[in-house]
């Protein structure tokens, strides 16, 4: 889907990205992830020309991206940004529309599609009607996430689109565009400099350092085989044990044909916030249920010993 093959970008001489060669396959969500001025978010605003490269060449779907009009290429790359931006003297049902008004979609068709991205991002339809400054941040960001994905574009672009939000608000947001990501098999790449949000989200991880990339692949893959030290060091050696638990889930590792009568946890639990659940709870089994709420089986706690990730 989108290909960077000895791409760079100079800001008064300086390199912030250099001979970067990168590829970015069809439906898969790629997160960048690296310290700050590692170069990520440069990589990721080049791929819509909201930062022109000066060397290389970027692929979007086979063609150079300067062959297309810049307005044409964001139009089928979803964008959005911490700062949300939304339009404050225009409702929610208009700022989500703003991409499918410029391409001129009918009024009842984009009538519809708010409609759908209301319910897909669990707003309640009478959101619609409502201004951004009545909105908290969490619906706000919610709103920003379904503009971008207005006029169903081909690419979901995300510059660290939750991190000016709360813990619970930010993880809530995480599970919708995980879910987003599963229904929709759209192409997703997101900026973070957040490990724990990044290990949970990507299909493939690339870590960048002085606007190069240090190393990439699956979260697995960057936790149990680390290229150097950097990697090592970045991910925290000292964290390894719960950061490979954050890749498995309640419901992969729970004993079928077993249950115990008490508060269960439900299946899509990652294993470390299961550990947490058997700390806090000083027991060494926990009922799991499936995601329609029945029963799944039961985890135990010796179970997390023999896990390797997912």
């Amino acid at each position: 889907m989108i290909h960077f093959n000895g791409v760079s970008k100079y800001f008064a001489g300086i390199p912030a990205v250099s001979d970067l060669t990168l590829n970015i396959a069809d439906g898969e969500f790629t997160v960048l992830i690296g310290t700050s001025g590692s170069g990520k978010s440069t990589t990721l605003k080049m791929i819509n020309r909201l930062i022109e490269h000066d060397e290389g060449s970027i692929l979007f779907a086979g063609e150079e991206i300067r062959q297309f009009n810049p307005q044409v290429l964001r139009r089928r790359m979803g964008y959005a940004i911490q700062s949300i931006g939304l339009f404050p003297h225009w409702t929610v049902e208009k700022n989500i529309a703003t991409v499918p008004s410029l391409l001129n979609w009918p009024k009842a068709r984009i009538t519809e599609r708010v409609s759908e991205l209301l319910a897909l991002l669990n707003l309640e339809d009478h959101f619609r009607h409502r201004y951004p400054h009545q909105l908290s941040g969490g619906q706000q960001q919610r709103v920003g996430v379904a503009r971008a994905l207005a006029a169903d574009p081909e690419v979901l672009l995300m510059d660290e689109p939750f991190g000016a939000l709360d813990p619970v608000t930010r993880a809530a947001l995480q599970q919708e565009i995980a879910r987003i990501h599963q229904i929709s098999g759209r192409t997703i790449v997101l900026v973070t400099h957040d490990i724990d949000e990044a290990l949970a989200l990507a299909d493939r991880l690339v870590l960048m350092d002085a606007g190069k990339v240090i190393q990439q692949g699956t979260p697995l893959e960057m936790l149990t085989r680390p290229k150097n030290a950097f990697v090592q060091d970045f991910f925290g050696r000292s964290e390894l044990g719960v950061r490979l638990l954050s890749l498995g889930n309640a419901g992969s590792a729970a004993r079928r044909g077993e249950w115990l009568d008490e508060e269960a946890i439900p299946e899509s639990m990652t294993l470390r916030e299961a550990l947490s659940q058997f700390i806090a709870r000083q027991t060494d089994r926990l009922a799991v249920t499936d995601a329609q709420h029945q029963p799944l089986g039961v985890l135990h706690f010796t179970d997390l010993l023999r896990q390797k990730g997912a």
